[in-house]
């Protein structure tokens, strides 16, 4: 496997990571913040439901999908196929000069990188054109074939430098001569790109030049470097720099030899020379020099093309993304949370096919039987259940008031659970514990142990209304009574073993505030003997703020005020 664009790779280090350590540092502030504004007796009742692997795992999967989107911008490639391309286009080699002259740093940061890097813009400017290299220093050889791999040429430039060849000097002729013998389809227009400083130690090049326009090649020279020249410098294994000397031990100064290239240039039909000065030279070369010349159709056999593989990271990272976003941090509604499980069974038609509360059977006879004996009548149970099926519940409530009154010898508990059922979803609470308690009697258990968990509902919603703590404690206790019934009846009914637990875990907690109450109480009272009215105001005040259970002891703080106030006035 490959990555087309493997520098995107290095974000992988850096948006992860900071992601977890984020989403870390974020937990630990929200954990310090709820025990700082939230007494810890009461953190489990506001924080039921929640689910803090839930959360974990969403935030694992927003991390997981960064991840995988960065990968997917790397383009990851694997897997290839060989195919034959048809283009056209021109054959151009490119000759490069790997002598140690290369090194002299007249042109910055030398002649042989800013060489590498004006043949890397004409690979960019030849897209459909065979690309040849050719390396050369006291001899020549052929480093890449003609090609249109524009990844296999790139590589081979890369390999080039001053140790490529171990013969010294620059023996251009030879230069001309391997570049000639690369061409192998002799009806194609043939273009050789000759980049360096000039210097020929072998002589020879403008004879080769001259030969090379005979075979139909166009030499265009590039020259790098200036007339005023260098002093060459080498770097041992050691990394101790010194200067290039000759046999006689002077030192070697490098110049541009550019009257020999514009020789060399001018001895073949079109070619010219350019000094390597500037940012558009190889745009200039290509528009004047290789543009104009006639396209030619080749065949290239073995251009490895492979196959894009961005596809399947992206796909996983806007999965685990969608994921995250649909993924609830509560519990399952039949596990956990106040809210999925403090709430009446559904319709009765709906509540059989969930819970069994009557046999499918037995459902369809008596509504059928229901049907049948109200045809007559202006309210029926079809139009209760049309209504509240559109959620029209205080119409659906008021059809099955007016049924009752039109058959009052009919007193069939179906019709009082449906009605209140009806009422509790129009927030009625009073009538659904009205109709769900003429219920109870019912001769089908099943049906009446629905009804002692919906009333058990009904119940604790009420208390939540309640304006007193007393009354909230009172109607509570009346909604464990009826769970209680509720799982005595079908000990297998996981919502109503859980709707009992959680309601016995409220009531604890509202006998738990009453304890703090009293002993706040107390501690004021303490304080009053000590004749320490500032403080004994000071806790009922703080007790009153924080504590629903202290409502009772309003009278006793408006006293204490009182008599704190006379005992240290306030300052005007």
């Amino acid at each position: 496997m490959k990555f087309a664009q493997p520098h995107f790779l290095w974000l992988l280090f850096i948006f992860p990571p900071g992601l977890l350590l984020f989403f870390w540092w974020s937990w630990r502030q929200r954990q310090k913040l709820m025990q700082l504004f939230i007494q810890s007796r009461l953190l489990p009742m506001l924080t039921v439901g929640l689910s803090p692997a839930r959360q974990k795992l969403r935030m694992g999967c927003l991390i997981a999908a960064v991840a995988f989107l960065i990968v997917a911008l790397a383009r990851p490639q694997w897997g290839y196929t060989n195919e034959e391309v048809r283009q056209r286009g021109l054959d151009v080699v490119v000759a490069l000069d790997v002598s140690k002259s290369m090194l002299a740093t007249d042109v910055a940061p030398n002649r042989l990188a800013r060489a590498k890097l004006a043949v890397q813009d004409l690979l960019k400017l030849a897209r459909t054109d065979r690309l040849g290299l050719v390396g050369f220093a006291g001899s020549a050889f052929l480093q890449c074939p003609m090609t249109l791999d524009d990844t296999a040429f790139r590589r081979s430039l890369e390999e080039l430098n001053v140790n490529s060849i171990s013969e010294g000097g620059t023996a251009l002729a030879d230069a001309i001569e391997t570049a000639l013998a690369a061409f192998k389809e002799e009806n194609n227009h043939k273009v050789l790109v000759l980049i360096t400083d000039g210097e020929d130690h072998d002589s020879g090049a403008l004879e080769a030049a001259q030969k090379a326009a005979q075979a139909g090649l166009h030499i265009f020279t590039i020259g790098v470097g200036t007339p005023e020249g260098d002093l060459l410098r080498i770097t041992d294994t050691k990394g101790r720099t010194d200067f290039v000397r000759d046999e006689q031990g002077n030192v070697v100064k490098s110049h541009l030899n550019a009257t020999l290239l514009q020789q060399i240039a001018g001895a073949t039909e079109g070619g010219f020379y350019l000094p390597l000065q500037g940012t558009r030279v190889m745009e200039t070369l290509y528009e004047r020099g290789l543009a104009p010349l006639p396209k030619s159709e080749g065949k290239e056999k073995f251009v490895r093309r492979y196959h894009e593989q961005f596809q399947w990271p992206l796909a996983l990272g806007i999965v685990l993304l969608a994921l995250e976003m649909l993924w609830p941090e509560m519990k399952r509604a039949r596990r956990s949370g106040q809210e999925a499980r403090l709430h009446p069974g559904p319709f009765l038609q709906e509540r059989e096919k969930r819970s069994a509360v009557l046999g499918e059977t037995a459902r369809v006879a008596s509504f059928a039987l229901l049907l049948a004996s109200a045809t007559a009548l202006s309210a029926s149970p079809a139009s209760a259940f049309r209504d509240y099926n559109a959620g029209k519940f205080d119409s659906a409530l008021k059809e099955y008031q007016r049924l009752f009154g039109a058959q009052k010898d009919n007193d069939d508990p179906r019709l009082h659970f449906n009605a209140g059922t009806a009422a509790y979803r129009a927030t009625n609470y009073d009538a659904a514990m009205k109709e769900y308690s003429l219920v109870l009697a019912a001769r089908d258990v099943k049906l009446q142990q629905a009804a002692y968990f919906n009333l058990g509902n009904t119940q604790f919603r009420l208390g939540a209304q309640a304006k007193d703590l007393d009354a909230l404690q009172q109607s509570w206790e009346a909604a464990i009574k009826s769970f209680q019934s509720a799982v005595e009846l079908d000990k297998q009914d996981a919502d109503a073993a859980f709707n009992l637990a959680f309601v016995k875990n409220a009531v604890e907690q509202i006998k738990l505030m009453r304890e703090a109450a009293l002993q706040a109480r107390a501690a004021a009272d303490q304080e009053v003997k000590r004749r320490n009215y500032h403080r004994a105001r000071e806790i009922m005040d703080s007790l009153l703020q924080q504590n629903a259970a202290a409502k009772p002891f309003e009278e006793f703080a408006r006293k204490l005020k009182d008599i704190d106030e006379i005992a240290i006035p306030p300052q005007p």
